[in-house]
């Protein structure tokens, strides 16, 4: 089982949204960014340098939100669901190809990779 790291990353109320590539397996799917751990990462560092990565910024990761498993076809997930904000850096596109911050409760009108959805869920609730 792969273990990926995911930044829910809140900026004035609103949340951050990620279009996959095309080219990549559940292309254009939304998600949340983050990637996965390598071995010796703790998961907060791996957060951190995945969305440098991915974001060109610089994250504060706060408390685990929430943790899920999923089984896609090509590949077993645990997903680790941390709140975050931008502490430095203007986002950038490095690996998506759309972004957007939307209010928590229209996350539910996109459409999110499978293993997100019980996350989407819980935050378009307000939790």
């Amino acid at each position: 089982m792969t273990e990926v790291v995911v930044a829910i990353i809140v900026k004035d109320g609103k949340i951050l949204a990620c279009r996959r590539p095309p080219h990549k397996k559940r292309g254009l799917l939304w998600e949340f960014p983050g990637g996965k751990r390598e071995k010796g990462e703790d998961l907060v560092g791996a957060l951190k340098r995945e969305c440098m990565e991915e974001l060109g910024v610089e994250i504060a990761v706060g408390g685990l939100f929430a943790e899920t498993k999923y089984v896609y076809e090509d590949l077993s997930v645990h997903l680790y669901f941390f709140k975050a904000e931008i502490m430095r850096g203007e986002i950038k596109m490095l690996e998506h190809c759309e972004m957007r911050f939307v209010q928590a409760e229209d996350l539910k009108k996109f459409d999110f990779c499978p293993a997100d959805a019980e996350v989407v869920k819980l935050l378009s609730c307000g939790k």
